[in-house]
């Protein structure tokens, strides 16, 4: 089959039950049509869905290929069949270890027939080359009939478990042996529960198709129960080197939040497992208690390149890992949780910026020398951002130890009281000490407003929106700051210009066919799951007016753009309660 012989062909993607179906004519023989699915109950398990509706009498020859991307090394390829009285399972399985060597990573996969046992086509291996083996049967086919089967695959690595060349082809096995119907009928229930939690939008329905295609990418990207946390493209491909960094806490984090709690607790699990690292590299620097990197992986150290001053300045993401871990315990209300794993990850955090200021007298607990949130601003002293977030660190940890009924330090009020947050001549809030109009990568001062409420009084909110948004280049820049705008304007009552910048935040980032968000206007490197999050936190703190407080997640007054009829929120927080904005 030849690219020349494919015609009509076409591709959906099924949101709602996450799938990818692809199809095509070929020729005067056959239509085909194929389905993947990354099983959401098995999570190291895909299935492929073939159909083929044969045009006139054809014979098949299907094959499912392994091949080993170059890149990879001491590549070992396997078949085996396992024959009992009731199944024939065929198993194509390859292993290599990762281009550095630290990973040795595993595949299998199987065919699942639709024909009775006894019936099924007669599966032959063959080798072709050391990165490349396949697995094939031949069947024939009248006109009129479709003919389907399905391929069952699974990858594990050995960072998930300590032997990854058995539980991928025990994983395989049980998909086979659990059969089509029964993976699908799972799969697609998971995906119902999720959806429980969602954004429904009246009136606008490219918007409403946009919004959820966010949300979708968010669910796919994370997964409660586990200790995982996504990087800024999530798992659509290499991009930052699947690193953590404060995309996850700032951005992602809070829509997952309160949409569902229980995927959002995977991701502090992520920061709270690699505490003791965050630590060590507070330890390495001369400060006190937890300093997370800017560029986290596996065990938690430092990733971030050396020529990146983001590295050892980007300061500012060890406050938002302690303020995801206060948040959490906010959405949640869980003593237990908090005692067990929310005070650790806050007082240490707490900890280290009492250590890292510099006392120089009241209100001048400077915190120099950073890489602010607008990395455009390198090495600069009391940056708006930094200052804030640190102060905001502070305040969580001492109400976390008054909940926990523990007595906290006194020195972190002390030292949260008297971080400087400085101000221009003309009442705007300066970006850092040096600061003189410059134009800005991404939001900053603006952040202070929302999330960390360190500015609450409308019109200073206005005043530093109007001066900051001008600061903003039109190209080149993240997409999740034009979405702080459209909160914050929409949170001041101004639904016109809030919805101007909702659309500025990803319409021109988008991507055709599926409309998937770039990073930067223009930018082909999809999909940018910060921008996502933040975009999504614009509907719903922003036009939705959900607050995260102490208490729970409550609603502030809210308004919405005139293209919409109404706003609601299901499933939202621990209560799965809904919100209606009309």
């Amino acid at each position: 089959m030849d690219v020349k012989s494919a015609a009509n062909m076409q591709q959906q993607l099924d949101m709602k039950n996450a799938s990818f179906t692809t199809s095509f004519d070929y020729g005067d023989k056959a239509t085909v049509s194929y389905t993947y699915y990354s099983l959401r109950h098995l999570p190291y398990t895909v299935l492929m869905d073939i159909s083929i509706t044969a045009k006139k009498d054809i014979s098949i020859n299907a094959a499912s290929v392994m091949e080993a991307p170059d890149a990879l090394k001491e590549v070992q390829n396997y078949y085996n069949e396992i024959d009992r009285p009731h199944v024939v399972i065929s198993l194509l399985t390859s292993t290599a270890k990762s281009p550095t060597g630290k990973l040795l990573m595993c595949a299998s996969n199987t065919f699942l027939f639709s024909e009775k046992h006894g019936e099924e086509p007669r599966v032959i291996h063959e080798m072709w080359d050391n990165n490349m083996h396949l697995m094939k049967f031949v069947k024939k086919i009248k006109a009129g009939e479709t003919y389907r089967f399905s391929i069952a695959g699974s990858s594990i690595t050995s960072a998930h478990h300590d032997d990854p060349l058995n539980e991928a082809e025990r994983a395989t096995i049980f998909a086979k042996l659990e059969g089509r119907d029964r993976l699908l009928q799972f799969h697609k229930n998971a995906w119902e529960d999720l959806w429980k939690s969602d954004i429904i939008i009246e009136g606008d329905a490219q918007t409403q198709q946009d919004i959820h295609s966010m949300m979708y990418h968010l669910y796919s990207f994370t997964r409660e129960g586990t200790a995982l946390s996504p990087s800024p493209m999530g798992l659509s491909g290499l991009g930052y080197n699947g690193h953590v960094f404060w995309d996850t806490e700032l951005w992602m984090y809070p829509a997952l939040l309160v949409l569902h709690p229980g995927l959002a607790k995977s991701l502090v699990e992520y920061r709270y497992q690699r505490l003791d690292a965050a630590k060590r590299n507070a330890f390495s620097k001369g400060f006190k208690g937890a300093m997370f990197p800017w560029e986290s992986a596996e065990k938690g150290v430092e990733e971030t390149p050396v020529w990146a001053l983001s590295g050892p300045f980007e300061h500012h993401i060890t406050a938002c890992v302690g303020i995801a871990a206060w948040n959490y315990y906010c959405v949640s209300q869980d003593k237990n949780w908090l005692r067990e794993k929310g005070w650790p990850i806050l007082s240490a955090t707490a900890d280290f910026w009492a250590s890292r200021v510099e006392r120089n007298g009241p209100g001048k607990y400077d915190i120099n020398n950073v890489v602010a949130a607008d990395e455009w601003a390198e090495n600069v002293d009391n940056n708006a951002f930094t200052n804030a977030a640190a102060k905001a660190n502070l305040v969580y940890a001492t109400e976390a130890a008054k909940v926990l009924g523990i007595t906290p330090d006194a020195d972190w009020m002390n030292v949260a009281n008297n971080i400087p947050v400085l101000k221009m001549d003309n009442g705007v809030t300066k970006e850092h000490a040096a600061y003189n109009g410059e134009g800005i990568k991404q939001a900053d001062v603006n952040l202070l407003s929302y999330p960390l409420k360190e500015i609450t009084d409308p019109k200073q909110m206005r005043k530093d929106l109007e001066y900051y948004e001008t600061r903003v280049p039109n190209e080149g820049t993240p997409a999740m700051t034009q979405a702080v705008f459209t909160t914050l304007y929409a949170r001041l009552g101004d639904p016109d210009k809030a919805f101007h910048w909702f659309q500025d935040a990803y319409v021109p980032n988008l991507n055709p066919p599926f409309r998937v968000i770039a990073e930067t206007k223009g930018g082909t490197n999809p999909y940018f799951s910060t921008g996502a999050g933040g975009i999504l936190q614009s509907v719903l703190m922003g036009f939705g007016g959900l607050e995260i407080t102490a208490k729970g997640i409550t609603q502030i007054k809210a308004s919405l753009p005139k293209q919409w009829k109404s706003l609601t929120l299901t499933g939202v927080g621990i209560e799965k309660r809904t919100f209606i904005v009309k």
